[in-house]
């Protein structure tokens, strides 16, 4: 039983060094809700143009298929 023990204590030390520490991650979070709002803006201006310009392609390739 010990051995599995330190079997996986030592296979879980490599993990530890891939989390950043906690003041590093709210600055982390903060910096991705800050960007998501940004796009977000974007993102919901710019999806009707996309839209408008996908059906007029495909309008246009299925007309000339006729």
């Amino acid at each position: 039983m010990l051995q599995l023990f330190f079997t996986a204590a030592f296979s879980a030390v490599p993990l530890t060094l891939y989390v950043p520490p906690i003041r590093s991650l709210s600055l982390f979070v903060e910096t991705i809700e800050d960007m998501l709002r940004q796009t977000t803006l974007y993102t919901l201006r710019v999806y009707p143009r996309i839209r408008l310009g996908f059906s007029r392609i495909f309008h246009s390739i299925f007309r000339l298929s006729r």
